[in-house]
């Protein structure tokens, strides 16, 4: 509540200290106090909630209702204007027990103390307004109805987003308002319930929506209107649920809150980034006034034209003093032929002084290009290839004939050892039928048969006689050859 203030007609209270030096205070007549006395008493009271009981209630084909408030000790007269009942769901009547939200006043005529009512609800909304203030307390707690989160609306605006009802009054008195400030403005309605229980989920969705688009690119938005037309607490509470505003809080585009009336306030509006005191109001903060811009251009173009006649003016005078000035076109044309000569002159010279300088450097890059170049290099790595190649050949080859020597020295030893060479020289092995070898006679008996190995192919043989007698031992190479011949 403000500080009363009296005005200066009052005098104030307590004895003068000196009457004599005092000027006499200025006589009112009663209708100057009673308008002194309701200034007074407007300016020194916000809008206040009052609760009590109806009686008295009078309603005249003016549609105002008059009606008075009062509860165990007291009384008041109240006036609810028609602008303001066609608002109320409920039909008040005597005995109700309701809760105003009004401001204070006199009514002059009579000089009677009164309250304008604003808004009327059952006594048993509190509970609503008790949730109100719960959730707010809360929020605010959290930060997010502080002044430093909150954007200012950029400028211009090309591409606007409205969360709202399609068919209610809010979107028209909108759009008559948009088109009526600035018809360039392209609007992008996405359509909502604003009352009732799914309400608020679809406004907080609608919000999520606006910006998935914006970010997408699918709809480059600059900033977004959520409202709806004025009501009551219960018809505005979906503005009042923590869905709408945290979505309202973590909109990336400025969100512009126009809900109800002037006198409505929501959660909403405190979230939002700017607060519209209606519909129309919103439009009207989002849009600039075609009205001023086209004064604006008229005034900037008279600006120019007197601009462009003070310059013509200027140039008249100019034009005055260098035709006093102007010689001989011909002369003129002379001098400048002899100029453009001597130019183009220059211009050879300097182009062809330009091109040796570049050559010149052409040739030094190119020699130094060429004493970098990888192709002596890969020359120098080719010849040693080459070189290691043949290398390699004579080394394969001098492998090869020391591997076919020694092939042939070891095919040479392996033939003196080896028992065909010995059968070779006339000896052969003899074996029994079963295969085993007969060392001496008397492994063998008269008639048996035998087979003897020779060099080549093989005999059957029978055995007709045998003799015992001694033979000479056998060198260490026949034993070899012997072992041999058993091996085989």
């Amino acid at each position: 509540m403000s500080s009363t203030r009296f005005p200066p007609q009052f005098p104030s209270s307590g004895a003068p200290a000196d009457t004599a030096t005092r000027p006499e205070p200025a006589t009112l007549t009663v209708t100057q106090l009673n308008s002194q006395v309701r200034r007074l008493l407007e300016s020194s009271f916000d809008f206040v909630w009052v609760e009590g009981e109806i009686s008295n209630f009078a309603a005249p084909s003016s549609g105002h209702w008059y009606f008075s408030l009062k509860d165990s000790g007291a009384q008041v007269r109240c006036a609810m204007f028609r602008n303001r009942n066609q608002r109320v769901r409920l039909q008040p009547k005597n005995g109700d027990h309701i809760r105003l939200r009004c401001r204070v006043s006199l009514y002059e005529g009579r000089g009677e103390f009164q309250l304008i009512a604003e808004f009327m609800e059952p006594a048993g909304a509190g509970a609503l307004q008790a949730a109100f203030d719960q959730l707010k307390a809360r929020l605010q707690a959290e930060g997010l109805f502080a002044p430093e989160r909150k954007r200012p609306l950029p400028t211009p605006i090309h591409h606007l987003g409205i969360v709202t009802s399609p068919t209610g009054a809010a979107i028209h008195d909108m759009l008559t308002v948009l088109e009526r400030r600035w018809p360039a403005m392209r609007i992008y309605l996405l359509p909502v319930a604003v009352q009732g229980v799914a309400a608020a989920g679809e406004i907080a969705a609608a919000i999520k929506r606006a910006n998935q688009l914006a970010a997408s690119g699918e709809v480059p938005l600059d900033a977004i209107i959520v409202g709806r037309g004025g009501g009551s607490l219960e018809d505005l509470w979906a503005f009042n649920e923590e869905a709408v505003a945290r979505a309202i809080v973590a909109s990336a585009l400025p969100v512009v809150s126009a809900v109800g009336h002037e006198v409505d306030f929501t959660i909403a509006d405190m979230a939002a980034d700017v607060r519209a005191a209606t519909p129309s109001a919103a439009a009207e903060l989002v849009s600039p006034d075609r009205e001023e811009w086209l004064a604006r251009l008229q005034q900037l173009e008279g600006r120019l034209q007197r601009a462009m006649a003070h310059r013509l003016a200027e140039a008249q005078g100019q034009l005055v003093q260098m035709r006093k000035r102007l010689r001989h076109p011909g002369q003129q044309l002379r001098e400048q032929a002899q100029r453009l000569d001597d130019l183009e002159q220059r211009l050879v010279r300097a182009q062809r002084h330009q091109l040796q300088r570049r050559r010149a450097e052409l040739a030094l890059l190119e020699s130094r290009l060429q004493a970098r170049s990888p192709l002596a290099r890969l020359r120098q790595l080719q010849q040693q290839l080459a070189l290691l190649e043949q290398r390699l050949q004579g080394a394969i080859q001098r492998q090869l004939g020391r591997a076919r020597d020694r092939l042939g020295q070891l095919g040479q030893l392996l033939d003196s050892v080896s028992p065909l060479a010995t059968l070779g020289r006339g000896y052969s092995v003899l074996s029994s039928e079963t295969g085993g070898v007969i060392r001496n006679a008397d492994e063998v008996a008269i008639g048996q048969r035998l087979n003897a190995r020779l060099a080549r192919g093989r005999l059957a043989l029978r055995v007709e006689s045998k003799s015992l007698e001694e033979t000479a031992a056998p060198s260490d190479a026949d034993d070899g050859h012997q072992d041999q011949h058993r091996r085989e």
